[in-house]
């Protein structure tokens, strides 16, 4: 038996509450009874409960305001829990409030403290670049400007290249590293950095195809300066996953010794240094050479954006480990990699420029400035 309140308004500002118990007949679902059930408690303290909740300034406030339709797209993307933009921006609000909150450090303990939450931050933020780039492919088809999207992608990824890099700089500081002061190598060997992002690449690419295309070194390979390693290990192995990637793709009745070789080509100059990498993955064909550079960049037709297949085009990249594989990533992923690499090469005073040869392959320069170069030095 469930009791039934029932409000009955005798005059305009005083309200008649009546409980009643409802009977329900087990033989006839049809059949309701109504018998009146003796009040429990005051009739007052009842009127009180009702006026509450009748009473709700909040409400009244809300509906005060001016409506807002919501866009389809609005729908689809903003109102869900696990929307890849809404998650960063959440996690860079949380990790806003808690340095901008973080009292001064005056002690070691203090700083010992510090830099322990700061490396925390920045293994919470390890898998950024993916999940932005996840979150904008799910929304591309919405997206009509495209250019303003493209000024603020290379602003937040430039941004972030920058916070990270001031981050680990402080944390490396307390580390005692042989010709290293912070994240500074002080004598940097440009080609042992480049070996370390072929040999990277090969590990990915011998697991996907079971080949891999040689890559030769050549030009200034005794090259020493001070630099700074970190967006160059970012930056040299998207470059080269598309190469080999394109080399293999083009060639795929070859086995690994006889693949054309990929060529990397080091020029360095009291200025700047410059690294040419050159692929014979039969080039990009010419309506597709203006939008390479671009985020999300992909060939496939839009009836089949949902297939994740069909998402990558000839310069789809992965980043930053996004397949749990044995090695760290596919060959292939979100349209990030290359637009990310020129944005952050620009960032540090440089440029990557494509150049394609339509049916023989493709030649990509990266020309960075030297942290001590005569034309200035850069701002982190």
């Amino acid at each position: 038996m469930a009791p039934v309140l029932s409000v009955v308004r005798a005059l305009p500002n005083s309200y008649t509450v009546k409980l009643f118990s409802r009977t329900t007949s087990f033989l006839s679902h049809d059949k309701v009874e109504y018998r009146a059930q003796s009040n429990a408690t005051s009739e007052r303290e009842r009127a009180k409960t009702v006026a509450a909740y009748y009473n709700q300034p909040a409400i009244e406030a809300a509906a005060k305001k001016k409506t807002v339709r919501l866009t389809t797209s609005a729908i689809l993307y903003h109102g869900r829990s696990e929307d890849e933009a809404t998650t960063l921006h959440e996690l860079y609000i949380r990790a806003f409030n808690i340095l901008n909150g973080y009292a001064p450090v005056t002690t070691k303990e203090d700083e010992v403290n510090f830099s322990r939450r700061l490396s925390q931050l920045l293994e919470d933020h390890k898998n950024v670049v993916t999940h932005l780039a996840q979150g904008f492919r799910e929304c591309r088809r919405h997206i009509q400007d495209e250019e303003s999207v493209a000024r603020f992608l290379d602003t937040t990824l430039t941004s972030r290249l920058s916070i990270r890099m001031l981050a680990q700089h402080h944390l490396s500081l307390r580390e005692s590293k042989q010709n290293y002061v912070g994240i500074i190598n002080v004598g940097m060997k440009l080609k042992e950095v480049i070996e370390r992002s072929c040999q990277f690449v090969s590990r990915i690419s011998l697991h996907k195809y079971g080949k891999v295309p040689e890559i030769k070194l050549s030009g200034h390979v005794n090259a020493v300066f001070p630099y700074i390693e970190l967006p160059l290990d970012y930056i040299l192995p998207e470059i080269l996953k598309n190469a080999v990637r394109a080399t293999i793709e083009s060639h795929s009745e070859y086995e690994s010794g006889h693949l054309p070789p990929i060529h990397i080509t080091i020029a360095s100059n009291e200025r700047d240094f410059i690294i040419r990498i050159s692929d014979r993955g039969g080039g990009i064909p010419h309506h597709l050479v203006g939008r390479v550079l671009e985020y999300n960049f992909t060939t496939a037709n839009k009836e089949n954006m949902s297939d994740p297949e069909q998402q990558e085009g000839v310069f789809s990249n992965m980043m930053e480990a996004v397949n749990p594989n044995p090695v760290g990533g596919p060959m292939h992923g979100f349209g990030f990699g290359l637009p990310t690499s020129r944005a952050y090469a620009e960032y540090m005073g440089g440029s990557l420029e494509i150049q394609a040869m339509q049916g023989i392959g493709t030649d990509v320069y990266l020309r960075m400035q030297h942290i001590n170069s005569q034309a200035g030095s850069f701002r982190i």
